[in-house]
């Protein structure tokens, strides 16, 4: 603006001559409103009694500016002074204006009415602070330079996080606020630093006069259900949704409130956490020696994250891949000692659950009292195409860790399953099925024996959001390389977890295994990989390319369903489950098979393993597997389908 120019030499001041300068107003000040304070009390700007009380003038500036100096007024950076400066401005000037009264008083000078003195303290805080007000508003109107065209954007909560969220972006000058929304009327029609707090519903009506660039979410500590309401609600504008980070991430300094992002999927998939119960938490791992086989994975890395707070004895990491070990190993480490030193509750094993004597020495020599058996092959194509290898980790590794278990005398033992060994149509799930049946013939073995065993139990859940090779990661790297997105088929549907709950879960079910059981987990509900590949496009702020918008950016494309792959999946094969002490945890009862016949099974698998036999040894995994749906599926379409 031309008539700022001249005032820029204010801006290119040094540090110290701003103070200076301040310094001189204040010096103005103080005389000045000496004079105001007898003007306004008297009605005469020159009573006798201004000319008797004129040792104010110069005792104001001697008391006054060393007072303002010694007390801080000049130290904080007059850019950013707060309404909090309000408080120091009165407390100096309540101090400077007691001075001068004792000063009168001692001295028997001539002195003013009583009440010009509560006058010319109110005058002295309210021209001080207006000038500092006035010197911050015109320092940052004069520093960095505006955006040539700023992003015009709705600040969707009007709360703490939200007024936060406007400070910042008025001083990086980058976005204009045009509204704040909010769903508490008490708050419509009201504002906040001079912009207008409207209803939700007012956010169409915005859009439509093309005054909105971006709607920025800044309520972080939303439950996903509520966030997940909101994004729907926004959807039909069209506009660009950002939120601010999480209130861990801000009150951690991991980021600041204007760290503005994209909403991730994850955070809109599935149900609201439920916290947990500490009487279920903690009582089965404190004080034991625990393993994790599979450490490296997905679910397994995640367990022993949360298994270390809970005070175990020992923590032993079984991973048969090097970098996946050794990635988990050195995060644990730092969460434990805050380095990568000795860490004595720490052991990490290069090994399989496939190597027998590998497990026979491990656990009787590290007194292992507990195991979670989250080691597992689990990409359905990938173990389709390779089943001896698929049969030979998930069935017979878990057959292996489970008999070692049983000979160490270790108490506890919980099998990581999938909803995928449910009336399985693929190897993958059809081993885990298998796996069970396994860890419920050495339970029944266990209860009609008089040797005391491991409180053997099975834990059973659907997709967790973020695993190694789930469909988020691969939507979002496809979105990110341009598309098309690939969907197997529009009809696919599927249970989403997130990883920390889903472990968490498993680790309050073990506490409530009595031998034999089977856990589920209440998933929520589920969702269309389709509705999910669409809303993935939108939150990354682009357009679906489809027959109704051919300019768009991103394309879905069906490819047809993958061999061995379901439209939907299920938790339970017969009969009903059961509530137990949590309220997303439920237990079930499925018919097995007798130890002595699933021997045989597994001893005449294991063999068709060794001879590389893949014929025979899906013809016994039919016999262990009844409901198994051996069966041809047709071959992915070359073409696809576009959306």
């Amino acid at each position: 603006m031309p008539l700022l120019r001249p005032l820029g030499l204010l801006h290119r001041l040094r540090p110290l001559g701003r103070r200076l300068l301040i310094v001189g107003l204040d010096g103005l000040l103080i005389p000045f409103s000496i004079w105001l304070s007898f003007a306004l009390r008297l009605a005469n700007a020159a009573s006798p009694m201004l000319l008797e009380s004129l040792w104010l003038l110069p005792a104001g500036l001697l008391i006054g500016l060393p007072l303002y100096a010694l007390t801080g007024q000049y130290r904080s950076l007059s850019r950013y002074v707060g309404a909090r400066a309000v408080y120091g401005f009165a407390l100096r000037n309540g101090a400077l204006v007691a001075l001068l009264l004792l000063l009168g008083l001692t001295l028997r000078l001539p002195l003013p009415p009583r009440s010009s003195w509560i006058l010319l303290w109110m005058l002295l805080t309210g021209l001080t602070g207006l000038m500092r007000f006035a010197l911050r508003d015109l320092l940052l109107t004069l520093s960095g330079r505006r955006s040539a065209d700023p992003l015009r954007v709705v600040i969707y909560g009007a709360g703490e996080a939200g007024a936060q969220l406007a400070a910042s972006l008025r001083l990086a000058k980058s976005h204009t606020v045009e509204a704040f929304l909010d769903d508490a009327p008490t708050l419509w029609r009201r504002t906040l630093y001079d912009v207008p707090i409207k209803p939700p519903s007012m956010l169409a009506e915005l859009v439509a006069t093309g005054s909105v660039d971006q709607v920025l979410l800044a309520i972080p500590s939303l439950s996903r259900s509520r966030r997940r309401r909101i994004v729907e609600e926004l959807r039909p504008s069209g506009v660009t949704v950002l939120q601010v980070p999480s209130v861990e991430e801000i009150t951690s300094g991991r980021t600041r409130i204007d760290a503005l992002r994209p909403i991730a999927i994850e955070e809109l998939l599935g149900r609201d956490a439920v916290p947990p119960d500490p009487t279920l938490l903690g009582p089965g791992i404190a004080g034991r020696c625990v393993l994790v086989t599979g450490a490296g994975g997905s679910i397994g890395a995640e367990l022993c994250r949360q298994i270390l707070p809970l005070g175990p004895r020992r923590l032993i990491l079984l991973e048969r891949s090097e970098p996946a070990l050794y990635a988990i190993d050195q995060e644990l480490r730092r969460l434990e000692g805050g380095g990568i030193g000795p860490a004595p509750s720490l052991r990490a094993v290069l090994g399989s659950v496939t190597d027998a004597a590998l497990l026979k020495a491990l656990l009787p020599s590290e007194q292992v009292e507990v195991i979670f058996h989250a080691a597992a092959y689990k990409h359905v194509p990938l173990v389709e195409a390779n089943p001896l290898q698929g049969l030979h980790n998930n069935l017979i590794g878990t057959l292996i860790t489970a008999t070692a278990a049983l000979e160490a005398g270790v108490e506890d033992f919980v099998l990581i399953s999938t909803d995928k060994a449910v009336r399985p149509t693929n190897v993958m799930g059809a081993s885990k099925r298998a796996a069970e049946l396994v860890v419920q013939a050495l339970a029944e073995g266990v209860a009609t024996g008089s040797a005391p065993g491991p409180r053997f139990a099975m834990v059973r859940f659907g997709n967790v959001l973020g695993s190694s090779g789930s469909v988020v990661p691969l939507f979002r790297g496809q979105i990110a390389a341009g598309g098309p997105i690939t969907v197997t088929d529009p009809e696919v549907i599927r249970y989403f977890m997130t990883i920390p709950e889903a472990a968490q879960l498993v680790l309050q079910a073990s506490h409530l295994a009595r031998g034999g059981d089977l856990f589920l987990l209440d998933m929520g509900e589920p969702v269309r990989i389709l509705d999910l590949a669409r809303q993935m496009v939108e939150l990354s702020g682009l357009k679906l390319r489809d027959e109704a918008n051919p300019g768009g950016d991103i394309a879905i494309v069906c490819t047809g369903l993958r061999p061995g792959e379901k439209l939907f999946e299920e938790l339970l094969i017969d009969g009903a489950s059961e509530p137990t002490a949590h309220p997303l945890i439920y237990r079930a009862r499925e018919p097995g098979m007798p130890l002595a016949q699933l021997n045989t099974c597994l001893a005449e698998l294991e063999a068709c393993i060794t001879a590389h036999d893949p014929d025979q040894a899906l013809a016994i995994l039919q016999e262990l597997v009844p409901e198994w749906q051996n069966q041809a599926v047709a071959a992915p379409s070359q073409t696809g389908i576009r959306l």
